[in-house]
């Protein structure tokens, strides 16, 4: 099962990998704490293969998102689902400094998945990553519209254009502290 869903992934998010200027704004490591904030919690969701040899296949994943004590960047840990069979996913990132975002997803390519080698936190809802594994190169994007919900697409280029091949849309299920109420 692990090789179904990794061999459906791989492909896309080769299509989808550019390089992105690492161009660090004035203020800038505050956008990026916002949104890398806003991952931690329990997510889950249905996703679904939308290109490649196992397009069509849908699946349902549930993540505990978390963020790095003292670091800037995130951990979504759990698994997926197909049928009776789970596929453990992860991917972690962190800044390293004037290199940017580094990471891996599913290992990174020494293992089963993907390196992230670079990107950029686009504003307080939305992230884009390049990744990459051989000739394979691609961008994992996730997008934090409210508080509740997030959106998660790996892309891979497919001569020069990129291809989505795996989108997910995630809800938290995790009790998320939006006011108080004053007892009577």
């Amino acid at each position: 099962m692990k090789s179904v869903i990794l061999s459906s992934v791989l492909p896309v998010a080769v299509a989808v990998a550019a390089p992105f200027g690492l161009v660090e704004k004035a203020f800038g490591a505050e956008p990026d704490k916002q949104f890398f904030q806003s991952v931690e919690g329990k997510w889950v969701g249905p996703g679904e293969i939308v290109a490649g040899k196992y397009k069509g296949t849908k699946f349902t994943c549930s993540f505990d998102g978390s963020t790095p004590d003292g670091k800037t960047g995130m951990t979504l840990d759990g698994g997926c689902r197909v049928g009776m069979f789970t596929q453990k996913m992860s991917a972690s990132v962190e800044r390293k400094g004037r290199d940017g975002y580094k990471g891996n997803f599913m290992g990174g390519a020494a293992g089963s998945g993907l390196d992230i080698i670079g990107g950029n936190v686009v504003d307080a809802h939305k992230v884009v990553f390049t990744i990459n594994r051989k000739q394979l190169r691609g961008v994992m994007q996730a997008r934090i519209p409210d508080d509740n919900s997030m959106t998660v697409t790996v892309a891979v280029r497919v001569d020069e254009q990129l291809v989505p091949v795996i989108g997910m849309s995630l809800k938290r299920v995790d009790a998320v502290e939006v006011g108080s109420i004053t007892p009577n």
